[in-house]
């Protein structure tokens, strides 16, 4: 009886144009459990490991408790920033920012580095993401150049969750790579983030890209150096995706 809809339901969402959550018309929020998250997940074809999916559950609780509704795009965002993601060497614990008309942008930040310590730092710019990115980079100590920045919003309102991509390279090193045209280039390293709040969400994404960097200046450290061939006949720049 409970499996058939029209026993319960008026007129169906397809009846007014609107798209149903899932077969069963359950909509995810804050008081959803770890099980229907992971059933939702599998119907989007996620089968994630307990450990992955501990992780997702975690952003979603966050998520969830300032969002009504948790929307498929909302998932499959979450899914980008908590599992397809580089090996954790530094991650975001707490992100503070002070910004406005009255005064100079200003962030605080705490990380939890590769020994598990945590460190924080401050940072003024012409932006809160940009004093966000100096706090981290006062931490950090990597000296990059930030190549590229957007951001997409994965659903609608003004609750949306958005992903941040960021394109960051090193500074001062050499050109890593030789494009099958003999030229040489310098790789740059990508990094998304996704959040409701468009700074923390630009914070990972860097945070992100990063990591990326640095465990790929710590393999190369300990390999002998190799031609490497680029994406595309006409590349200048690989990205580490």
């Amino acid at each position: 009886m409970m499996k058939n809809k029209s026993t319960y339901e008026i007129m169906s969402p397809e009846y007014i144009g609107l798209t149903r959550a899932d077969e069963s018309g359950i909509v995810l929020g804050k008081l959803s459990g770890q099980a229907a998250v992971t059933s939702r997940l599998k119907g989007l074809g996620y089968t994630l490991t307990k450990e992955q999916m501990a992780d997702i559950f975690i952003r979603f609780k966050d998520v969830a408790d300032k969002k009504k509704e948790i929307t498929d795009d909302d998932l499959l965002a979450l899914i980008t920033d908590e599992v397809n993601q580089p090996v954790t060497l530094w991650s975001l614990l707490d992100l503070q920012v002070v910004s406005g008309t009255m005064g100079l942008p200003t962030a605080t930040v705490r990380l939890k580095g590769p020994d598990g310590q945590e460190s924080i730092g401050i940072g003024m710019g012409t932006g809160p993401v940009d004093a966000a990115y100096k706090a981290i980079d006062s931490i950090v100590k990597v000296q990059v150049d930030l190549v590229d920045y957007g951001m997409n919003s994965v659903s609608q309102g003004i609750d949306a969750m958005a992903i941040t991509r960021v394109v960051i390279r090193p500074v001062d090193q050499p050109k890593q790579g030789v494009t099958p045209q003999g030229r040489q280039f310098q790789r740059v390293f990508s990094g998304n983030g996704a959040d409701e709040d468009v700074i923390v969400g630009s914070v990972r994404a860097y945070i992100s890209a990063l990591n990326k960097l640095i465990s790929y200046s710590s393999a190369s450290s300990q390999v002998p150096s190799r031609q490497e061939s680029g994406n595309g006949a006409h590349a200048q720049q690989a990205v580490a995706v």
